[in-house]
């Protein structure tokens, strides 16, 4: 029977209970703290509490029958390695995605796009069409001649005639698909050719009473470039010689002639040019040159009597420096020069010394150019120069020494690649330590123009002007004018015609003689490969004098073959 004894006990054993948990509270010290709220909280997904950043509130089908997702594999304990053979490495085609290859060749799913999405073009391969010509590609109705004839057979797939195939890319056209290829020895591209010509000359000495002879050339070329990054050197050596089969027939009156019984005659020039980049708006230049010849048939300053024409040789150097500041360019530099004849022999066995001719050059030179704008440079060139020779007075009594120089100004030009060059207008002068010599003047003109009116088809246009000594009594020297036009046509890449035409005139400024001289020459190059070149060429020749006995014509006809690498 329940009463107020029964109630006290119940509240007692409560009481003994909830004393033990408090007193272990008091001792622990711990303070109570509540759950942190998170997103994860608040998640309808029951099979984890972690969603990764795009998955939607609530399961697609593709998570329902996804089974890495299922809560029962989730739940299903991994099973025992326990006696099992361990694997290495990784399963086959473990790392395939859901396209693409496949090496178990499962079928793979195709990939979805949005809505107007564009969609890559499938990878061209056997089977697949060639791809449409562009709508910015000039369809060629026909297929020249040239691009399918005397050509070697190549395999379709180096052609590009494979269906299918990937278009390959074009390589650059060869500008001169005949021209000699070098070889390299170092860093250095070289390049040398020989040329073999025979003909036959009409007047080989221009003598009034003109006589006619067969002729052979041989004309050897070296072409040394380096190929640096920085720094650079040339070396371009170029000579000839031109062998007469027989002597000129002497006068059958016993009087000399105008021009030598032996004609051959020797040529060669040949300059080294080097640079040295000492940083990027200062360079060092250096030149040296040299130059071998003879007097020109039909000069005056030829003797009369002589057996062998009298060999010049010219040696000289220049050394520089080139500055740039921006658009302004400034380049100086000294020269020296030194001018040798050998001995006169004449046909009576007797020589005669030329050392009255031979002379030493001191001069200098100086240019500053301004890039105005792309394909205009306005340039302005002086150059000065002493002359001293080595006998005070000639075999005339006359002092040869003098002192001159010029001065011009011009512009390089370069439209578009059609017109290229340099174009410049002057004026040159010479005075001489002999009073009875005037001075030597005159108006300067020096040009190069190389117009490409066609692919096929380049005009040019050469003057220059030059003051050269001479022997005559009383003439200060000569002052010559020198234009020419040239028009080049290749009928063929390997066919080629050249017209010339030139024109000139030498002013001998202190005597009453004055020269014209003409020339019209056509010349015809069949190029068998880079290596062999055949040459034709027929000239004639024009020397118009005011003195009566001194013009002369001579008809030149040449077939060579040169031989280049």
């Amino acid at each position: 029977m329940a009463g107020p004894a029964s109630g006290r006990n119940g509240r007692a054993r409560l009481f003994r209970a909830a004393l033990p948990c408090l007193a272990l509270i008091v001792l622990t010290g711990t303070a109570a703290r509540a759950q942190t709220l998170t997103p994860d909280l608040f998640s309808s997904r029951r099979t984890s509490q972690m969603l990764p950043p795009d998955s939607p509130l609530r399961r697609t089908a593709a998570e329902v029958n996804d089974p890495p997702n299922s809560p029962k594999l989730q739940d299903k304990p991994a099973p025992s390695r326990i006696g099992q053979i361990p694997k290495y490495g990784l399963p086959a085609a473990s790392g395939a995605a859901d396209i693409g290859y496949d090496s178990l060749n499962r079928k793979r799913k195709k990939p979805k796009y949005y809505p107007g999405q564009a969609k890559p073009k499938p990878p061209i391969g056997p089977g697949s069409p060639p791809s449409p010509i562009a709508s910015n590609t000039r369809l060629r109705l026909s297929i020249a001649p040239s691009e399918s004839a005397h050509k070697t057979p190549i395999p379709p797939a180096m052609a590009g005639t494979v269906v299918g195939q990937p278009p390959r890319k074009r390589l650059r056209i060869d500008d001169d698909p005949f021209g000699a290829v070098g070889d390299y020895a170092g860093s250095f591209l070289i390049k040398s050719a020989v040329e073999f010509s025979g003909g036959y000359d009409t007047n080989p000495g221009r003598l009034a009473p003109a006589q006619g002879k067969p002729f052979y050339v041989i004309a050897p070329e070296f072409l040394a470039v380096s190929d640096w990054e920085r720094h650079a050197l040339v070396a371009d050596l170029r000579g000839s010689f031109t062998g007469y089969g027989s002597h000129l027939t002497p006068n059958a009156d016993g009087t000399p002639l105008s021009a030598p019984l032996d004609v051959d005659r020797p040529n060669f020039l040949g300059h080294v040019d080097g640079r040295l980049d000492v940083s990027r708006n200062t360079r060092l230049t250096a030149q040296g040159r040299l130059f071998v010849s003879t007097d020109n048939p039909g000069s005056p300053n030829v003797q009369a009597g002589l057996a062998r024409y009298p060999i010049l040789t010219t040696v000289g150097t220049t050394i520089g420096v080139d500055q740039s500041f921006n658009r302004l360019q400034v380049s100086a530099g000294a020269t020296v020069d030194r001018t040798d004849y050998t001995n006169s022999k004449l046909t009576d066995g007797t020589s005669t010394t030329n050392d009255d001719r031979n002379f030493s050059q001191y001069g200098g030179v100086g240019r500053a150019s301004y890039d105005l704008k792309p394909g205009i440079k306005p340039f302005v060139e002086v150059q000065g120069d002493s002359r001293v020779h080595d006998v005070r007075l000639d075999r005339s009594g006359f002092a040869r020494d003098s002192s001159g120089g010029y001065v011009k100004g011009g512009t390089s030009v370069e439209f578009s690649r059609l017109l290229t060059g340099e174009i410049a207008v002057g004026y040159a002068a010479r005075d001489y330590v002999d009073p009875r010599l005037d001075r030597l003047e005159g108006l300067l003109v020096s040009s190069s123009l190389v117009w490409t009116a066609t692919p096929l088809t380049t005009a040019k246009f050469y003057s220059d002007t030059t003051i050269t000594e001479t022997t005559l009594p009383g003439t200060s020297g000569v002052l010559t004018h020198v234009y020419t036009v040239e028009v080049d046509h290749d009928f063929r890449r390997w066919l080629t015609a050249i017209g010339k035409f030139t024109w000139g005139s030498l002013d001998y400024q202190g005597n009453p003689r004055r020269d014209k001289i003409y020339a019209v020459s056509g010349e015809a190059i069949y190029k068998m490969n880079r290596n062999v070149w055949l040459r034709g060429t027929l000239r004639r020749d024009w020397l118009d004098s005011n003195l009566v006995g001194n013009s002369t014509a001579s008809t030149v006809v040449m077939l060579g073959v040169r031989l280049q690498n």
